[in-house]
């Protein structure tokens, strides 16, 4: 069954709204909760969450630097969730940015910081999402303990500019709620060749990674916390080749834990039956990858639009073949047995 009805309301050429979904149920079994293996035991367990992270029709933002962004290229955190709440149909969009801070500074392109910061939140406005997930600190850690208080503030108004609440549509009596958020502490430093140093970046890592749990506090926000719970034992690279980027083995831990922080469930069994999954989420997001940073963006929509700025009218031809992979998502997901 396609559950993807298209892409609607489009109000600019940059803007994009989700497909509707329908709110079927899956019947699927899960039969035991996913495993993780915690290597910091003396580290305190993320706190259990009042409401579920994820509800049947939540619109997720994927919202972050390098780790984000090639999640998008492994699909297997989202082929995880997806699959692991069978009872829940939900749409994920993948917004990261590698090498990106809370200050958006890689998202500036030719402009500022600030003015890619600007654009950033309007994208993820016009996606309307319902959830977005905030996975920063790594890249500022590199400030050292002089950076702390900065990040504590720029993460602060993040927060608080991603949950200002919509102006209602001129058709609409209420404006949408605000989406709800979820913090990400960074996955720790591993021990490789290339990071000889792994335990004194992780010192100053979790300095920032404290700021992401009492900014989750404050701001009445969801929290998963790779940074206690990911594996620290790289195994001679299985987890991450240098350190910083994890490899494939290194997305499925991640995955596992961020599948049971939001009370997903999965056996062994439907784990071995992700990879077509996957395959399908990597393609979709691929898609949605040329939709929202197309390769030739200065000339499309920046300083060099009047050259060939008209040619911007092609790229929301991108937004029913978006719709179509989702609904291939969905229909693997409900053939699972």
């Amino acid at each position: 069954m396609n559950v993807v009805a298209g892409l609607q309301g489009w109000t600019s050429p940059r803007s994009m709204l989700w497909p509707s979904a329908a709110r079927a149920v899956v019947a699927m079994t899960a039969t035991a909760l996913l495993l993780v293996n915690c290597c910091l035991a003396d580290e305190p367990p993320a706190a259990a969450q009042a409401d579920p992270m994820l509800v049947d029709g939540d619109r997720i933002v994927l919202l972050g630097e390098g780790f984000v962004e090639r999640e998008g290229q492994f699909g297997l955190i989202e082929a995880a969730l997806t699959a692991g709440h069978p009872q829940a149909t939900l749409a994920f969009r993948n917004l990261g940015w590698n090498g990106d801070t809370v200050w958006a500074e890689s998202r500036g392109v030719f402009d500022s910081p600030a003015e890619g910061y600007r654009r950033m939140l309007e994208l993820v406005g016009d996606l309307q999402p319902t959830v977005v997930f905030v996975a920063y600190g790594r890249n500022e850690s590199y400030a050292g303990p002089e950076g702390v208080a900065a990040f504590r503030e720029q993460l602060t108004r993040l927060c608080a500019d991603l949950t200002r609440p919509a102006p209602a549509a001129a058709n609409d009596d209420q404006a949408p709620p605000p989406a709800r958020l979820v913090l990400v502490t960074p996955v720790p430093f591993l021990p490789a060749a290339t990071c000889p140093d792994a335990d004194r970046r992780n010192e100053l890592l979790a300095a920032y990674a404290a700021v992401i749990r009492d900014v989750a506090t404050s701001t009445d926000s969801g929290l998963i916390d790779l940074f206690s719970t990911f594996p620290r034992a790289n195994d001679g690279g299985r987890l991450s080749l240098d350190g910083i980027q994890l490899t494939e083995a290194g997305y499925r831990e991640a995955a596992a834990i961020m599948l049971a922080a939001t009370g997903g469930s999965l056996t062994s069994d439907d784990l071995g039956r992700l990879e077509p999954i996957r395959e399908l989420v990597a393609a979709k997001n691929e898609l949605f990858f040329h939709r929202w940073r197309p390769a030739n963006e200065t000339y499309l929509f920046l300083f060099r639009r009047h050259e060939q700025g008209n040619n911007a009218v092609e790229i929301p031809q991108f937004d029913p073949l978006v719709a179509a992979a989702e609904g291939r998502i969905r229909a693997a997901v409900e053939a699972l047995p």
